[in-house]
């Protein structure tokens, strides 16, 4: 689940126009994440169902000296998606010495928050935020501190949202920021029981669905649309043949939507394809990321629902 300085409208307008112009509609997911969508998700987060993140936490503070001791000292944290930096706070409480953390995040009036509570927090670190589109190529920011080395931090599955292939084009993106020893710390949702995930896409507060909504919400904010979020309801559910959950928002009646004075037209029951959230075997993850990294180190869980992993680039 992971916005409007570099999200220009046009840019936007084209995303979405060609989203719903396919036989089966989608959105980008990157469109859930304005202020009120990174809010929203902070509060999944938090939920009974949602395990990956209290499990990811866990395994974070159960191998932290390890973690530590492999991410190494004076390095450059560079975290995508940085959210609340709730994880990233758990590597500065612990890393003796760090050059500079770099906050990559799309919500702009979001990074600025985070940025200005981890100021107060770390009045001695130095934070270079880089307010971006991060699925698409971007530069790191000049830092001005010495430093060993560059780790990208990617925590929360956020790159299960992405299809394998897509996944592989972004690490390949990746890898041109890296020099041969950097590293990569990220977190995987791994292969479990199908009825385990799907209760975390489907929470009984309605958090989730909310959430998914917020896609449209922010649509018709920023391209002047007239969706009805009345008249669509959330569903989720595990896809077993492509080893993913699947978010859809289906409309609950006959509608037509305009964008920009292009109408778009919705049967009853029809959906719009919102996210996908792959899941894993290490044995897989391993495959889709070794044209570029080595897997160096893999934290579990008790349960194995979840892994963090230290890749190293080639």
């Amino acid at each position: 689940m992971d916005e409007q300085i570099t999200m220009t409208s046009p840019q936007m307008l084209k995303e979405v126009i060609e989203g719903l112009e396919k036989d089966q509609k989608e959105l980008p997911s990157k469109y859930f994440y304005d202020q009120r969508g990174s809010r929203l998700f902070e509060e999944i987060t938090q939920l009974d169902e949602y395990y990956p993140t209290r499990t990811e936490i866990s395994i974070m503070r159960n191998n932290m000296p390890d973690i530590i001791r492999t991410l190494g000292n004076d390095i450059v944290l560079a975290e995508l998606g940085s959210g609340s930096s709730k994880k990233t706070r758990l590597l500065l409480d612990h890393l003796p010495c760090i050059s500079s953390y770099v906050p990559i995040e799309i919500s702009e009036q979001y990074l600025t928050n985070v940025v200005q509570k981890l100021n107060q927090e770390y009045p001695d670190l130095q934070i270079d935020p880089v307010c971006t589109d991060y699925t698409t190529p971007f530069q790191l920011p000049a830092i001005s501190k010495p430093y060993s080395n560059i780790v990208f931090f990617y925590p929360g599955s956020t790159i299960g949202n992405f299809h394998p292939p897509q996944a592989k084009a972004f690490l390949s993106n990746l890898s041109t920021l890296l020099d041969s020893g950097d590293g990569m710390l990220v977190g995987i949702d791994l292969k479990k029981d199908i009825s385990k995930l799907e209760a975390a896409y489907n929470d009984s507060q309605g958090v989730t669905a909310s959430f998914n909504k917020n896609i449209l919400q922010h649509i018709n904010q920023k391209l002047n649309a007239n969706f009805n979020l009345d008249h669509f309801r959330h569903k989720a559910f595990y896809n077993n043949d492509e080893g993913r959950i699947e978010m859809h928002l289906v409309s609950t009646r006959n509608q037509t939507v305009i964008i920009e004075g292009q109408e778009f037209h919705f049967g009853r029951n029809e959906s719009i394809h919102t996210e996908n959230s792959y899941k894993y075997s290490i044995a897989e993850f391993n495959n889709l990321v070794n044209e570029w990294f080595s897997m160096e180190k893999v934290w579990t869980d008790a349960n194995d629902y979840f892994s963090i992993q230290y890749l190293q680039k080639k």
